[in-house]
């Protein structure tokens, strides 16, 4: 075979496959995630009454107010565009401070002893920074401060929580878990702020 005839078959096969896997591909996954799960391929938006987006069930938003459930860390300030964990590791110093400091302001706003154990997630980003969920055991520890805040009865939180709850994939994979905005938007709804 000559190699002007290699290189010309090479830049057509490159050509074809850019094609292909630029193009086509993209292409018949886009249409495809519209036809078929057209909720979803649009981020999964949560749309109020009056129009305005909320948020999205994906993607994790920060509730700082005491009337609200409060969402893991993140590493990156919940913003979407940097999104990533801190990459620090179980034996770095900085990883150690930084857990004991979210330990004692999550014990410190839920009114919880400096004794008990809390849920990993309290404290921990998720690798992605804007993980949407939490622990069904972080969302119960934190009902008090909400049913407080709200002048709700602490039982009706603790309802509408496991009525939230999602429960692992056919009841084997994953934990149980709870979506913070969607449980936030329910908590608004049925418990408005006095």
């Amino acid at each position: 075979m000559k190699p002007f005839h290699s290189l010309v078959l090479s830049v057509k096969l490159t050509l074809l496959l850019l094609l292909i896997l630029s193009g086509l591909y993209p292409f018949t996954v886009y249409i495809l995630g519209k036809l078929l799960f057209p909720y979803q391929s649009a981020g999964s938006l949560i749309i109020d009454s009056q129009g305005h987006v909320r948020g999205s069930l994906l993607i994790g938003q920060n509730f700082e107010s005491p009337a609200y459930f409060h969402p893991r860390p993140s590493a990156s300030n919940y913003d979407g565009l940097s999104s990533g964990g801190s990459n620090l590791g179980p034996s770095s110093s900085d990883f150690i401070e930084t857990i004991k400091k979210r330990a004692i302001s999550y014990r410190k706003e839920n009114e919880i002893a400096p004794s008990s154990l809390i849920p990993a997630d309290a404290v921990c980003a998720s690798a992605s920074g804007l993980d949407p969920h939490i622990s069904l055991k972080n969302a119960l520890l934190q009902a008090p401060r909400v049913a407080k805040a709200r002048k709700a009865d602490l039982k009706a939180i603790e309802n509408l929580i496991l009525k939230n709850t999602q429960h692992p994939l056919a009841n084997v994979f994953g934990e149980e878990s709870v979506n913070v905005l969607k449980l936030n938007l329910e908590l608004d709804k049925e418990y408005p702020l006095p």
